[in-house]
């Protein structure tokens, strides 16, 4: 019979995708803010802060899982938490801008989504290419929009600024980083009912070296 571990593996956020999208979102964030944000305000700091939260707190979280289920809980709610409240800040950006913010179908979102960037470097092609795309009102192929060789998703969007691309493509990771924190939420909420937390464990391997 086997004893199960005092302190289980932890520590592997590097691996999950929440924190890998969550620290895009951050190194964007510090662009965007440098680029588009007043560096006297006050929201610049709060935006830059926030998404630095989001990173900070995942990847605590999953180092304190090994001593503390409950402080991995309560972790990863503070940076879904923090990301929520940058995700406002985005859009708070485009409302009083009077900028566009883009439903999740629009076609520069569906190519910006369909990249699955992973480094800052692709998220700024991205933008050049939909910028020089509305620019030259052609597709990657050189063909004129309405063209009817070309398929919806490809046509241009209409002239748009570099600040409502950035901003789109943040909030686009956004919504997927919450989305993937919420589930991350019910799967370590799940496991705290199921298991229990670390004294649940001291007392069980206590036990199963006695009957050892």
């Amino acid at each position: 019979m086997s004893v199960e571990a005092l302190i289980p593996p932890h520590g592997g956020y590097r691996n999950l995708k929440s924190f890998q999208v969550a620290q895009l979102v951050y190194d964007l964030t510090v662009r965007f803010c440098e680029r588009y944000v007043d560096p006297r305000s006050r929201t610049r700091d709060q935006m830059v802060q926030a998404a630095r939260s989001g990173v900070q707190n995942i990847a605590e979280g999953s180092q304190a899982s090994g001593t503390s289920k409950k402080s991995e809980l309560k972790l990863t709610n503070v940076a879904r938490a923090s990301l929520e409240e940058l995700r406002l800040d985005y859009e708070d950006f485009l409302r009083q801008r009077d900028l566009p913010q883009w439903p999740p179908g629009h076609p520069a979102l569906r190519r910006f989504k369909a990249r699955r960037c992973s480094t800052l470097a692709e998220v700024r092609a991205w933008v050049a290419e939909e910028h020089g795309r509305s620019r030259t009102g052609t597709d990657p192929h050189g063909q004129v929009t309405g063209s009817p060789s070309v398929q919806v998703g490809d046509r241009p969007c209409p002239s748009v600024s570099s600040a409502t691309l950035a901003a789109n493509a943040a909030l686009s990771l956004l919504n997927l980083c919450c989305h993937l924190l919420d589930r991350q939420l019910e799967a370590q909420a799940r496991a705290f009912e199921t298991e229990g937390g670390f004294t649940e464990r001291l007392y069980r391997v206590r036990q199963q070296r006695r009957r050892r």
